[in-house]
């Protein structure tokens, strides 16, 4: 199986290696979880497990039909549900329990998490785009410039970046290294930042 748990975000912090040069951290709330559900190739079309995140606070629930489905599975409904591809020797079945203890100081993971939302955004800001002379007279600071041609292809090519809504994206940022685990509170440290604010929901993967 590729190991993996579903985490929330707790924030930024920083320690120290030891040559004693600070490190950037990010603490992560990672698991425990329980497996939901087994996927099969003979009854799925393909192997995978499907994770539920165990949490003390009550949130609102999900739908009538997933909670059906945690009824079917004979586990308690939980609001938040991952699924992860594995291997047809994983041993893992309904009812399990997966926690932080799979991963270990020193093991490289991929964070998968939303993005903050930023609103609307000019292409400064959304693209990185150099923007126009800032003299008084110039008239063109932080404008786009041209998007087209008007002979040919008189019209916007698709995918031409311009102003829009920045962030709310999913992102994946990769090769974070573990910087500690500890089991009896439920913490994964990573050394670097991941996306989203702070109480929001990761899908944390060895790498």
């Amino acid at each position: 199986m590729r190991d993996g748990l579903i985490g929330k975000k707790v924030g930024m912090t920083q320690g120290y290696d030891a040559k004693g040069n600070a490190l950037p951290l990010t603490v992560l709330q990672a698991g425990p979880c329980t497996v939901v559900q087994r996927k099969t190739t003979k009854r799925d079309g393909y192997e995978a497990v499907q994770l539920a995140l165990v949490e003390d606070r009550k949130k609102k629930g999900p739908s009538k039909a997933l909670q059906g489905h945690y009824v079917k599975s004979g586990v308690p409904v939980m609001k938040i549900l991952r699924e992860l591809r594995c291997d047809g020797e994983t041993p893992l079945k309904e009812g399990d329990q997966v926690s932080v203890d799979i991963f270990k100081a020193g093991d490289k993971v991929a964070v998968t998490g939303v993005s903050k939302g930023k609103g609307f955004a000019g292409v400064v800001k959304r693209h990185h785009f150099g923007g126009g002379a800032e003299a008084h007279g110039s008239m063109f600071h932080r404008a786009p410039g041209s998007i087209g041609a008007s002979s040919y292809p008189s019209r916007v090519i698709k995918g031409l970046r311009m102003g829009g809504r920045m962030g709310g994206d999913t992102v994946t940022v990769r090769n974070l290294v573990v910087f500690e685990a500890d089991k009896d509170r439920n913490l994964l440290v990573v050394m670097g930042a991941v996306p989203g604010p702070n109480g929001g929901y990761v899908l944390i993967r060895k790498v």
